[in-house]
């Protein structure tokens, strides 16, 4: 079986905190996860602010707001894929920024 463990809820966040959105899917061979946000995957590799937990889970390390820059504010969906057997996408979490 493949299936979601734990998926992202929505979220309230503070300028300049963390913030973590949940996510762990069960499978025999490991998942592949990836983050959406508003429908664009998120390149974690070349993003600072942002990592990939090893539960699959998303650290936004320092949350950025404001006025006319709102990076992290939006939707957010896991999107964990197993080559062999597919891929499945979470509920969709909405971020807010205080």
């Amino acid at each position: 079986p493949f299936y979601f463990v734990a998926e992202p809820q929505d979220a309230l966040a503070a300028r300049g905190a963390a913030v973590v959105l949940n996510c762990s899917a069960h499978c025999e061979s490991p998942p592949r996860i990836e983050w959406r946000k508003d429908g664009t995957f998120l390149n974690l590799e070349s993003d600072d602010r942002r990592q990939l937990l090893p539960d699959g889970s998303l650290l936004i390390s320092s949350v950025v707001h404001s006025k006319h820059n709102k990076p992290d504010e939006g939707f957010y969906q896991c999107v964990a894929t197993v080559d062999s057997l597919g891929t499945i996408v979470s509920r969709t979490a909405k971020l807010t920024v205080a």
